[in-house]
């Protein structure tokens, strides 16, 4: 499985009066490129939700390395870097679409929970999603 990078045009209100994209939007982009990933594995989070899995975020981390401004478009670089059934993570690098320059990295952390907040082993619960989320770590 061979996934396709996500890429984001900076928003001017994504800036502060430096037109410097302020921090916390780092974190969203990791999310919109999360969310594409998992579409990419056709197991998005509509198709969870329908199926009364939702997948939280535990953990979250990003190191700024060099300032994205408007207005940039970078590309987000997403890898599945641990599965065990029950969690997941994902590691992420920002980089300027035009030039590669390394903006910021980070990793988070999630698992899969049931509608009532117990956890879920897609494992034994979910066998074809347990198969998507192996393929796409074995492809890493």
């Amino acid at each position: 499985m061979q996934l396709i990078p996500y890429s984001h045009k900076v928003q001017y209100y994504e800036t502060d009066t430096m037109k410097i994209v302020h921090h916390s939007n780092y974190i969203r982009w990791m999310e919109e490129a999360r969310v594409d990933m998992l579409e990419q594995m056709h197991l998005g989070y509509d198709v969870m939700e329908q199926s009364g899995v939702l997948s939280p975020v535990l953990f979250v981390n990003c190191r700024y390395k060099s300032m994205t401004r408007f207005p940039d478009t970078v590309t987000i670089f997403v890898r599945l870097t641990r599965y065990t059934g029950v969690k997941f993570s994902i590691s992420y690098r920002i980089c300027d679409a035009r030039t590669g320059t390394l903006r910021a990295e980070g990793e988070s952390e999630h698992c899969f929970i049931d509608q009532s907040g117990k956890p879920i082993s897609l494992k034994r619960k979910f066998p074809q999603w347990d198969a998507l989320f192996s393929q796409a770590l074995q492809a890493e």
